[in-house]
């Protein structure tokens, strides 16, 4: 039997379910939940997207993220996605914003924030799903994602603005 996952209106109200290759990605809106992690020496962790993937192949992401599928909460997928893809379990999230994404695909993303101090090393990355996970200093991640646009998600700058409200300068090569 095929995943379902979960079909929204354009205000996250649940309007039904579809298996992933029914899915319209300029039309229909789903959900995802994202987990954001940092560490006490200002890093961030991100991972980068299988190459073979579908969506945005090889591209640099955050540390976890799904599509939730029926029956998940936003909180339950960050946890189910962030053991499964990146082997990370016995920490606490705190919810973060939820954004709205028009391009390049419709969703609602809730993220997840967390602070942990492992290292890449412990880190065990799903093979059908991450390439590789890397600790990044934030100013480095900033100025990379600023001058290499297109190593990332193409979601990612917006993802920073709500990460890091304060953060528009840093995007435009200033320091806050």
């Amino acid at each position: 039997m095929q995943d379902l996952y979960q079909i929204v209106d354009d205000q996250d109200n649940l309007i039904g379910a579809k298996p992933r290759n029914e899915i319209d990605f300029k039309n229909d809106y789903y959900r995802i939940s994202g987990l954001w992690l940092t560490n006490s020496k200002g890093q961030i962790l991100i991972a980068q997207r299988l190459l073979t993937k579908d969506k945005d192949p090889g591209k640099w992401g955050p540390a976890a993220a799904g599509t939730l599928e029926v029956g998940e909460t936003y909180e339950s997928n960050a946890y189910k996605e962030a053991d499964e893809e990146i082997g990370l379990t016995g920490v606490k999230f705190t919810q973060g914003p939820k954004m709205k994404f028009t391009t390049p695909r419709h969703s609602f993303c809730q993220w997840y924030t967390a602070i942990c101090d492992k290292p890449e090393s412990e880190f065990t990355p799903q093979p059908t799903e991450v390439e590789q996970v890397k600790w990044i200093d934030e100013d480095a991640f900033f100025e990379d994602v600023r001058t290499n646009p297109d190593k990332y998600l193409p979601t990612m700058s917006l993802i920073i603005e709500a990460l890091y409200p304060n953060s528009d300068s840093r995007l435009n090569g200033r320091s806050v």
